[in-house]
């Protein structure tokens, strides 16, 4: 696989890269619209069947992808074809990260942005899609002059092995209860300084 080229542009990311037979395709990391939930909805489950991402399958996947903290969402397209997403939010109730953060930094929980519903459809994955979305919640969070934090499943070997490729620092791990029969373990990290 050939190393991407990115190119930049006033709101699109597009990058091109190598497919398996050596063909170019394209990515673009855009703003998510309300036209792009049904195939969101149809990449998330390819995740969960595979990767068991999100933990629980939500009754309503659409709904759980446009979560009403939700500040900014992006979508990647591989020649056309969503193939992954990414979302940016404000902190809530049951966010450890922003917590953990606060405490470490001495600052308000409010001076951060949850990155959160990050997935790549398995077919999409080794073209550093996912580093390019990250790097799209980095830019917009820096814009609005907050710190980008996030939870992640300890089971999520995979997202942290991302998370920690990119700089990103393990601020604790920590049990979280998601319902009175479930508790999970989360690892917090944030962004590089």
């Amino acid at each position: 696989m050939q190393a991407p080229r990115v190119c930049f542009d006033a709101s699109v990311m597009r990058l091109t890269v190598s497919t398996a037979d050596g063909s170019p395709a394209a990515c673009v990391v855009r703003p998510r619209d309300a036209s792009d939930i049904d195939a969101c909805v149809r990449v998330l489950a390819q995740v969960h069947d595979g990767d068991g991402y999100p933990v629980n399958w939500p009754d309503r996947p659409g709904e759980w992808l446009t979560e009403p903290s939700q500040f900014a969402s992006w979508v990647a397209e591989l020649d056309g074809r969503v193939v992954g997403h990414i979302g940016l939010s404000c902190s809530g109730a049951g966010d450890m990260a922003p917590i953990h953060w606060s405490r470490l930094e001495g600052k308000p929980v409010q001076s951060t942005a949850v990155v959160s519903r990050l997935f790549v459809s398995p077919t999409a994955r080794g073209y550093g899609i996912g580093s390019l979305l990250m790097a799209e919640v980095v830019r917009e969070a820096q814009e609005r002059d907050l710190y980008p934090v996030l939870d992640v499943v300890a089971t999520d070997t995979a997202a942290a092995a991302l998370y920690e490729r990119l700089g990103w620092r393990l601020l604790a791990t920590v049990d979280q209860r998601w319902s009175p029969a479930q508790t999970v373990t989360v690892h917090c990290y944030a962004a590089p300084a």
